[in-house]
This record gives C-alpha cells, sequence and structure tokens, in this order.
C-alpha cells in the first residue's frame, strides 16, 4: 500500500500562523533558508502520523506562541500497488477492483482527510473527513512516516529518553493498540506519583487511606507496564531482523567485520525471563517502597526503560565516533522503513530533514537511490545548491509558502471594495470571477472546528491527558 499527502495546512503550528502546501507522489524538496520554517512543516506530518514529535516532549511546544491549540490537516491519498487503489465512494464501496499492472494509480478524486489539534493544554484531538471527535492516539499510525534528521545521532549518545520516543513512535507504527497501551500506562503513573508525594507529606497516622489507593495503582502500573515491556520487546525483535544488514550495506566494505545489535533494557527486567512476572516484580516494589515515598516518584517501570545500539557487543555510546554514530542511527531508521514495508503494510512517507549535511557522498548517494524508490519523499535543504539531483523532483519554495495567499486575498479585497463604491461594477465581477486562487487542487475538507456539533466541540476539552 503506497500512501501520499497531496496538501498540507498548518493553523498555528510552531512558526507558521497558516501555511498552505501542495505536495506530489514521489520526491518533493523543500527549500528555504534556515528560519523559515521548513522542518516545521515535516515535523507536522511527523506529528500527524505517530502523535509526537522527536523535537518536543509536549504539545505546548507546537503551538504558535500567543495561541492556545494548533491544527494540522493533511489530504491523504492511497493505493495498493499494482492491484487495488481506493475507489469512488459516493455508491457505497469502499473500494472498486483495479486491473494488474506494476505501477499503483492513486486516487486523486477521493482523499481522505486527517484532522489534528493540538492543543498547548488538554488533551489532543483528530477528525477523518469531517467527522466526530476522536482522541489524536485514534488516528495515529493512518499516515504512517519515518523521520531522517540531524537529531538522529541522539539515538546512540543521547539520554534513553531520545530511545524511549523513538520507539513509542515506532510502536504507534508496528503495534496495533500500542497507543493506547502507552497512554494507560502514563495516566497510572502519573496518578501514583502523586500518591507517593501525598504520601511523604502526610504525617504517620494518617496513611491508611492513601496506602489503600496506592496498592490499587500500584496493581494497575504492574499491569499496564508488563503490557507495555512487551510491546517494546516485540518491536526491538522486530527491528533486529534487518539492523545489522542495512549497517553493513552502509558502513562498506571497510567495516564488514564489525557486529551490530540491538539491546532491549526494560526496567521490568522480570518480563524478559518470566512468563508470569507480575508476582516478582509487586516484591520488588515492596522493597523499594520507602524510598519511592521519600522521593515521591515511581522509581521503576517502562518510563525507565532503555535500548542498546551495539557495536562489537559493546554500547556504541561509549566508544563510536561520530560516523558510526551516525551510520548506526541511519541503519535503525531504514530498518523501520523495511519493516514497515513487510506484510502488505503501507508504505510509510519518508521524511529527510537536512540530512544531506551530516553524510560523506557515498552514503548521501546511497540515500538519494534509497529515496527514489520510495513513495513519497520530503526533503528539506537550506540552500538551492544542496538541491539533490533527482530527475522530476517537485521543488518547493518554502519562503514563496508565506507570500502568495496574502498578495491574492488583497487583490481581491480592492475588487469587492471597487464594487461597493459602485465603480465599474460589471467588470469588477468578471475579473474578481476570473481572480486565480491560492493552490487550488486538491480541495481539502473544511475545518472540521467550524461544522462539529455542539457537544462533538465540548469533547476537545475533556479527555483522558494523553
Amino acid at each position: 500500500m503506497i500512501v501520499y499527502i497531496s496538501r498540507l495546512v498548518l493553523d498555528h503550528f510552531r512558526s507558521w500562523d497558516h501555511c498552505v502546501v501542495d505536495f506530489d507522489s514521489g520526491v518533493n524538496i523543500l527549500q528555504g533558508f534556515n528560519g523559515l520554517g521548513k522542518t516545521n512543516i515535516i515535523e507536522a506530518v511527523e506529528v500527524l502520523s505517530t502523535g509526537a514529535s522527536h523535537r518536543a516532549s509536549h504539545s505546548a511546544a507546537l503551538v504558535e506562541r500567543g495561541q492556545g491549540k494548533a491544527t494540522i490537516r493533511a489530504n491523504v491519498h492511497s493505493a495498493k500497488a499494482g492491484a487495488e487503489s481506493m475507489g469512488e465512494r459516493s455508491d457505497g464501496e469502499d473500494r472498486d477492483e483495479q486491473d494488474q499492472g506494476e505501477v499503483p494509480e492513486m486516487d486523486n478524486r477521493n482523499p481522505v482527510t486527517y484532522e489534528a489539534t493540538i492543543h498547548a493544554k488538554g488533551t489532543n484531538r483528530a477528525r477523518i473527513d469531517s467527522g466526530r471527535s476522536l482522541y489524536l492516539r485514534d488516528i495515529v499510525g493512518q499516515v504512517p512516516s519515518v523521520m531522517f534528521a540531524p537529531e538522529d545521532q541522539w539515538l546512540v549518545s543521547g539520554d534513553p529518553a531520545q530511545r524511549r520516543t523513538f520507539l513509542d513512535q515506532t510502536g504507534a507504527l508496528l503495534v496495533p493498540g500500542y497507543a493506547e497501551h502507552l497512554q494507560r500506562f502514563t495516566r497510572i503513573a502519573r496518578q501514583r506519583a502523586v500518591l507517593l508525594h501525598s504520601l511523604a507529606q502526610r504525617e504517620p497516622g494518617d496513611v491508611d487511606n492513601v496506602l489503600s489507593g496506592l496498592e490499587i495503582w500500584t496493581g494497575q502500573f504492574i499491569e499496564a507496564g508488563v503490557a507495555l515491556t512487551r510491546d517494546r520487546r516485540h518491536i526491538v525483535d522486530d527491528l533486529l531482523h534487518g539492523f545489522p544488514d542495512i549497517y553493513r550495506s552502509l558502513a562498506g566494505e571497510r567495516h564488514s567485520d564489525e557486529t551490530v545489535g540491538l539491546a532491549y533494557r526494560p526496567s521490568f527486567e522480570e518480563v524478559m525471563d518470566l512468563d508470569d512476572p507480575q508476582t516478582a516484580i509487586s516484591e520488588h516494589f515492596q522493597r523499594i517502597y520507602p524510598g519511592e515515598v521519600a522521593r515521591g516518584r515511581n522509581l521503576i517501570g517502562p518510563h525507565r526503560d532503555d535500548m542498546d545500539l551495539e557495536l562489537d557487543g559493546m554500547p556504541a555510546r561509549e566508544f563510536a565516533s561520530n560516523g558510526e554514530m551516525w551510520t548506526l542511527a541511519l541503519a535503525l531508521k531504514m530498518a523501520l522503513l523495511e519493516r514497515l514495508a513487510q506484510d502488505g503494510r503501507e508504505t510509510p512517507i519518508v521524511l529527510l530533514d537536512d540530512v544531506f549535511a551530516q553524510l560523506d557522498d557515498s552514503r548521501r548517494r546511497m540515500i538519494l537511490d534509497f529515496a527514489r524508490h520510495q513513495g513519497q519523499v520530503l526533503i528539506t535543504v537550506a540552500a538551492a545548491s544542496d538541491i539533490p539531483d533527482i530527475p522530476g523532483a517537485h521543488v518547493i519554495d518554502v519562503e514563496g509558502l508565506r507570500a502568495p495567499t496574502d498578495d491574492i486575498n488583497a487583490s481581491l479585497v480592492e475588487r469587492i471594495h471597487a464594487m461597493r463604491m459602485g465603480d465599474d461594477h460589471g467588470s469588477a465581477v468578471s475579473e474578481t470571477a476570473s481572480a486565480p486562487t491560492a493552490l487550488s487542487a486538491p480541495v481539502l475538507q473544511p475545518d472540521a472546528s467550524q461544522s462539529a456539533k455542539p457537544d462533538e466541540r465540548r469533547s476537545d476539552a475533556g479527555g483522558d491527558g494523553e
């Protein structure tokens, strides 16, 4: 299944007050000076795809300063390669059978419009085709994408939080129900931490009710944590299948004798050794209970997990060179792409954020060859001289995205003013009707927040604090 975005609309996302950009299937290159917001555009695709950004630890960072929410909307097309494409939906059928062929036919008439609303405070929401209000996690993974960015080296050398973010974004794409498991664990962990902090503040004789509540939340914490740990173990095992071969192909013959691997380091180590680890984990909690109360925090659990990228049996972060770290991170992302392409899954959109500056000539050629064979690729470059030589690539001037709509609107306002003043009424009507429209086709669905029922709009403010 090949997926591509034909139109992306952003409102109050990062540095963009409003942005409309049209993409082609195949390779798209966003060119613009640093600071114009080109990375923010592909970051929005990442958020729509995985529910998170590799550059932000909380939603507020994604919202334009001074605004309460940001909106991401995308027209998404899909087709099964060589067999079937999304057909007319007006006749009640989801898909029409297509003739066999090597090149998939994209359905430009009936895209699916995905909308994500990111709140600076509160629960993030989503809609599909202006439908009912959903949680953002309900659409995670439906528009698959994989981001390659300069920060990827942190997957090797950075702190464990970087690798947990990668596991969570990968889980949203690979493991059905992962987003729900993660959200449930996060909510329970937050509540349990509140109780631990409350215990630390209370007098010794006034703790019975809190202790009873803590016992209940600890049981739920273990149950949710075990489910999340098993999901993450499955993710690492999946990626490990292709990771070594991809690394060797990227590293070249000089590194052919190196061995690489991935090692999951769960905080709930009992999950790796026992079929039924909950009793052993409960006993572990009993041993560390005084320390948890003293610190007012959860001392063990999936929020403390890590993953080692190993080179010759050792954690690469301890001794690998910068070049080796970058190659390991690149191989890890490409292993994810390979895994997503298996089992009839959708071919993800590939996001390349200023990666060519990080690569030598040989790796740059490999990435370009790789990009040519993907369903859709979005590449950012700072200078025109950095634009890769890819025949047929769609080059987008990011600076130009900020100007055309304003110019056209100003022209229309002048003509409408002339009509109201009675100046050449007939001519004004004719000119207005024929005036060019900004980024005309394909048509994006209207902002769902304007057409939602009152009870659905109210539900956006509620939720479970994901």
